[in-house]
């Protein structure tokens, strides 16, 4: 069995990696509609801003056709495109920061209303439209996500030089099981793995969640990619004994001047990184770009439950009369858990996407990234 599969889809049926069991155990959860969906999403059974995009339009693409072929609530093209957009518009409201989620849903809604319009539309018009693009997201990430790989990876060998090979600080987890394959920060370490210019990954281990030491570690071991975990109160210490060439991370949603929301802890890495003269580069697809957002002062940040910062979550090996949550803190300590942070466009050296590489146009170092996706869409017609 393929462990690095984050989702598992054929029409009609999805199941989704539960990630909170790795990387001890290996568990797929079945969403069988858009409800199913969001409860993986909000609880963090997937995640991802890529993959958290796929698994509510396919956990809704398992719906939708089921309720073709057996409902019998749709009576027209109308009922049909309600529905969906309802649903989608739900589905929204689980991650707030995630704007891939977000984008997804608008295209995916005027694509349904274009349906809808048509004369001849029906019921099954309008849905086959939402399975086809829906089903369409697993194999286009994939493709994006090599094409980041790449373009990240050429700007960090091209700044090291003549250095034969470099050592990346990673954080979170951006790879497989962040998105339907490959991965974007971790696309990069995997472009530099290929080419046989990675010396090591170091691995932030990325509190409170873990994702970098239970999911980037795992993923280093499976697909055996050199990788060192720390913790996250040593990247200073690593920077300045060890030394890196590069930095990399994902995003969650980037504003149009660069700035960029992320895992927690992403902000104070950039911050060190600058310190150090380390460069920061932040691997994302375009759809993750937030063009209607001007700076990181408007991005919506997520905070999350005490519990997940006051306690650790039982690992599934363990027996059955061990509480699920395990404190690590007393439980009456005021807490401030939030999920991301803005690290703000002067901290990131470039931006890597599937159309190239977006570098700062101003003397402060922000971006202007609606210029730069109109001139990428240019080059591309």
């Amino acid at each position: 069995e393929n462990t690095m599969e984050s989702l598992k889809y054929k029409r009609g049926h999805l199941e989704v990696l539960d990630q909170l069991l790795l990387p001890t155990k290996t568990r797929y959860i079945a969403v069988e509609n858009a409800q199913d969906a969001y409860r993986v999403i909000k609880e963090m059974n997937v995640r991802g801003a890529p993959l958290i995009a796929i698994v509510a339009a396919l956990g809704l693409a398992v719906e939708a056709h089921h309720e073709l072929k057996e409902g019998d609530a749709l009576k027209s093209a109308a009922d049909a495109v309600k529905f969906l957009i309802g649903k989608m518009e739900y589905l929204k409201t689980s991650r707030p920061t995630a704007v891939n989620l977000s984008n997804a849903v608008d295209a995916l809604s005027k694509s349904v209303r274009t349906a809808g319009e048509q004369r001849e539309a029906t019921v099954e018009s309008v849905v086959q439209t939402f399975l086809t693009e829906a089903e369409a997201m697993p194999e286009e990430d994939r493709r994006v996500n090599r094409l980041i790989g790449k373009h990240g990876a050429e700007a960090i060998l091209k700044r090291a030089r003549d250095k034969q090979k470099v050592n990346i600080l990673h954080i979170c987890n951006t790879g497989s099981l962040a998105t339907a394959g490959y991965g974007t920060a971790l696309g990069i370490v995997r472009a530099l793995h290929e080419m046989g210019r990675l010396e090591r990954m170091y691995i932030m281990e990325t509190r409170p969640y873990l994702q970098g030491a239970r999911l980037t570690a795992y993923e280093a071991v499976a697909d055996e990619i050199p990788g060192t975990l720390i913790p996250d109160s040593a990247v200073a210490s690593l920077m300045a004994v060890k030394g890196i060439d590069a930095c990399v991370a994902g995003a969650d949603r980037i504003a149009r001047n660069g700035d960029t929301a992320n895992k927690i802890g992403t902000l104070q890495m950039a911050i060190v990184a600058a310190h150090y003269q380390v460069p920061v580069f932040v691997a994302a697809p375009v759809t993750t770009l937030d063009l209607s957002m001007q700076s990181g002062s408007e991005l919506p940040i997520e905070e999350r439950s005490a519990r997940e910062l006051t306690c650790i979550k039982k690992m599934p090996y363990l027996p059955d009369d061990i509480p699920e949550w395990l404190p690590i803190a007393p439980e009456q300590v005021d807490t401030w858990n939030p999920a991301f942070d803005v690290t703000r466009a002067k901290l990131i050296t470039g931006i890597s996407t599937e159309v190239g590489l977006a570098s700062p146009t101003t003397s402060s170092g922000e971006y202007d990234l609606a210029a730069f996706v109109e001139e990428a869409t240019r080059n591309t017609e």
